[in-house]
């Protein structure tokens, strides 16, 4: 069976709809860096989207061709994720998306070293004809976070947000978002396909103890 990390990794996937404290570790990922309105049907982030995808199935289905990643284990392709944020806002303004800046990013398995990773790139845009030069090679340590599933509208999760916030504090915890810890989505639903009431989405915020 292919590994697959939500199951797996159960703690960092598929969370309660409880607020908790969670550490994080670093994990790597195929990213792309955008600014913009995710909605946009023509926009930068429907473009990442499909940059994302396509490095991240070349890894995975690279065992078929000549060459061979050293360690290389069948897996499921991880769920999709966010990391956004506004010039100026501490807080996420949904009422105003096109000041989004974001970095959207797949995770990628434990053998994909960054030379592996600049491969998966010249094959993408050999075997796909694009430009796949905005994909980079991202490291994330998150380290200590409260998070939880939020269940619906991507537009009501202020009101989760809100319940984390007040779970942080009671707990001994403030929110610690800047320029390099930021708040943090995973899709698990596809919004094409799910009615929007029932859409999973993992919200992540970064966290310290107060004191520290």
């Amino acid at each position: 069976m292919p590994f697959d990390y939500k199951k797996e990794y159960k703690e960092f996937y598929l969370p309660p709809k409880k607020p908790h404290i969670i550490e994080i570790p670093a994990m790597n990922y195929v990213a792309v860096r955008g600014k913009g309105d995710p909605n946009e049907p023509e926009g930068e982030y429907k473009a990442a989207i499909g940059l994302l995808y396509g490095i991240a199935f070349t890894v995975k289905m690279s065992y078929k061709g000549s060459h061979k990643i050293d360690g290389y284990f069948s897996y499921v392709v991880p769920p999709l994720e966010g990391l956004w944020w506004q010039k100026g806002c501490r807080e996420i303004d949904y009422s105003c998306k096109e000041n989004f800046e974001w970095i959207s990013m797949i995770r990628l398995p434990e053998f994909v070293t960054g030379e592996e990773f600049k491969w998966a790139v010249r094959e993408a845009e050999q075997k796909k004809g694009g430009d796949f030069s905005k994909a980079e090679f991202f490291t994330y340590h998150e380290g200590l976070c409260v998070q939880c599933m939020h269940i619906g509208s991507y537009d009501k999760e202020p009101d989760t947000i809100r319940g984390m916030d007040e779970y942080a504090a009671e707990n001994g915890y403030a929110g610690d978002i800047s320029g390099s810890r930021f708040h943090h989505e995973i899709y698990l639903s596809d919004p094409r396909r799910a009615a929007e009431e029932k859409l999973r989405t993992v919200i992540r915020h970064p966290v310290r103890k107060i004191g520290s």
